[in-house]
């Protein structure tokens, strides 16, 4: 084995305990992390973990997950997707992102942007 320049100290029998491979590791680095200084800009994920995480952010961001279940039977039912019509990944892609396109569109006017 390599021998190393490490000077015998009283921790050696510690550091030999904490050092996977002790006889090769000559030095080890060790980063402390103090969190963000105060007074910075905050990010936009934190603004954004902020609001979800307030009482009026949990009741909004809770209604967020429904059922999937509700926008294919309007897919399939109400607008008529029973079948893809069109033949080729690419074009089924495209009409199927096309549906979907006027399903959130509907969304929006119902829900969004009109009241």
């Amino acid at each position: 084995m390599p021998e190393t320049n490490a000077k015998p100290t009283p921790y050696r029998s510690l550091r030999d305990q904490c050092l996977r491979k002790p006889d090769i590791t000559q030095t080890r680095q060790v980063s402390f992390f103090y969190g963000k200084t105060p007074g910075g800009k905050v990010s936009y994920s934190e603004l954004m973990k902020r609001a979800i995480d307030s009482e009026r952010g949990r009741r909004l961001y809770g209604g967020r997950f429904a059922t999937v279940e509700p926008v294919f039977a309007n897919l399939r039912y109400n607008k008529g997707l029973d079948r893809f019509t069109l033949r080729g990944r690419r074009k089924v892609d495209t009409q199927w992102k096309l549906f979907c396109l006027v399903h959130n569109i509907e969304k929006l006017a119902h829900h969004g942007y009109a009241q």
